[in-house]
């Protein structure tokens, strides 16, 4: 029988912010034994999972990068392969492959808060095994989308239609659509990339929407960046862009959130200058104020150079049935199709879909309050990454990594083993964590963690902020709680008992 590995620190998912959390740790808390659990054969996340036409980054490399790690790239608004060929350089060049454990998906784990030890069930998707890890410190970087299921609504007589139906998430790698009709169904992210590449190979391409979305014209290359490596070290020009590009997203959101009609002018009379009046007042102006739901990123206007040289075009209707050749849109009108693509969103989950506990008892994901964004009141030893709403994930994800290695350092120094936020006003309001319009927050309202009405328990969104907070800000802050494992009565006074930590295993 395999014996149980115990690490100081496991981190659950290699994507962006495991590979964050581990560059922090290592770099602050060297003598900590940590690991990487990923539930894939590779790193990447979901870089690595969605392999759909186009897949690109949404927001703009010199803020979806690390900050630790330059990005040189010529595309601020990088494809698909540029970011995963960035990860995989940025893994070997911190010696983090023997760090990770691959194919082990995290199924539970039991806080033992006698032992302040973290008992994870692990599936071994290579053996269908399952096996046992403990660790002292947890921290869950694994997103909130549900990598198993998105979200796909049942539409009647979708089975008589004759072509074929694809799903964003699950694309399948030899799908032949050059010459092909093909239908795209939803208005989000996914879906104003998609367009316009399987415009490029389709015979045409119809983005069928239900409402429309906001979308964005930037240029895919960053002028000022690339002009600026020129003449700078490639550190000091990258660290000079991020801050111009986080202070233009930070300023230009509150703007758009403060004054709402301003900014929804703003973005129209911007489309406007890519489509006719008419197109945009039709099909590109939403009924909601702009960051009620995110606002769309179009590269180089890719999609509105696809619609004005008529190789797609946009239907906002509603879909009464799916039939033979196509979809019967409630209006009257029938799209023949050869294919539809389901870009339909994304389910979300917490916990990365396992079930988590204390001492036994379930934590119920729901009824949680988050703490700075990062961590959950009453929940010991264990912090979640997730990332801007509004802005880049790993802006987010860099500072909530830097927070857990000032964090374990604080705590080895004064021989603490737990740590845990209190709420001490059960009366605070509170309101989702995650305040998006969407349709894929709206469904999993009911599960998603909360938010109070002040901090620290209120998300900033703000990341100028969240650095004062976190990378400065106290730990000892009165909130979060610190316990060291047992205390004993010599001579009749208090002495502190040696923490016994297990010897590490690598994965």
């Amino acid at each position: 029988m395999e014996r149980t590995k115990h690490f100081d620190n496991l981190i659950i998912g290699a994507g962006l912010s495991g590979i964050s959390a581990a560059h922090y740790l290592k770099k602050r808390c060297p003598g900590r034994s940590f690991a990487i659990l990923e539930r894939r054969a590779g790193i990447g996340g979901t870089w690595d999972l969605f392999k759909y036409p186009g897949i690109r980054s949404d927001s703009d490399m010199h803020t979806l990068g690390f900050a630790f790690k330059p990005w040189v790239g010529a595309k601020a608004i990088a494809d698909g392969s540029d970011i995963m060929a960035y990860l995989k350089e940025t893994v070997e060049e911190l010696a983090l492959d023997e760090k990770v454990a691959f194919h082990r998906t995290l199924v539970a784990a039991d806080y033992d808060s006698a032992k302040a030890i973290w008992a994870l069930t692990i599936r071994n998707e290579a053996t269908s095994q399952t096996e046992t890890w403990t660790c002292r410190f947890l921290h869950l970087c694994s997103g909130y989308f549900d990598y198993d299921e998105g979200h796909v609504p049942t539409f009647e007589d979708q089975d008589l239609f004759d072509g074929q139906i694809v799903h964003q998430q699950f694309w399948p790698e030899d799908l032949d659509y050059a010459g092909k009709r093909v239908v795209v169904i939803g208005s989000g992210a996914t879906a104003i990339t998609v367009v316009p590449a399987m415009a490029e190979k389709a015979g045409h391409v119809v983005m069928l929407q239900r409402t429309p979305s906001y979308v964005v014209k930037l240029p895919a290359k960053d002028a000022f960046a690339n002009r600026l490596r020129k003449w700078l070290p490639s550190g000091m020009a990258y660290a000079v862009t991020r801050w111009r590009n986080v202070l233009a997203n930070l300023i230009s959101y509150r703007l758009a959130r403060r004054y709402p009609k301003q900014a929804k002018s703003y973005l129209l009379k911007e489309m406007g200058k890519h489509l006719p009046r008419e197109y945009v007042t039709q099909h590109f102006t939403p009924s909601y104020d702009p960051w009620d739901q995110r606002v769309c990123v179009v590269p180089d206007g890719d999609l509105f150079k696809a619609i004005t040289e008529k190789r797609a075009s946009v239907v906002s209707d509603r879909i009464e049935r799916f039939t033979k050749e196509g979809i019967a849109l409630t209006s009257g009108e029938l799209l023949s199709a050869d294919i539809i693509v389901l870009a339909t969103g994304l389910k979300l989950n917490v916990f990365g879909g396992a079930s988590l506990s204390i001492d036994s008892e379930a934590v119920v994901s729901g009824d949680l309050v988050t703490y700075k964004g990062m961590m959950f009141g009453g929940v010991p030893n264990l912090a979640v990454t997730t990332g801007y709403t509004n802005s880049s994930w790993t802006l987010k994800a860099d500072l909530v990594s830097e927070y857990i290695g000032r964090l374990m350092v604080y705590m080895d120094e004064r021989r603490y083993v737990e740590c845990a936020p209190v709420l001490d006003d059960p009366e605070m309001g509170r309101e989702n964590a995650i305040n998006f319009t969407s349709g894929y927050v709206q469904r999993a309202a009911h599960f998603l963690p909360k938010q109070g009405e002040r901090w620290p328990w209120k998300l900033a969104q703000n990341y100028a902020l969240d650095i004062r907070q976190l990378r400065f800000g106290k730990l000892d802050d009165g909130v979060m709680r610190f316990r060291r494992c047992r205390e004993r009565v010599k001579s009749g006074s208090r002495e502190e008992a040696d923490t016994v930590v297990s010897r590490p295993v690598r994965p």
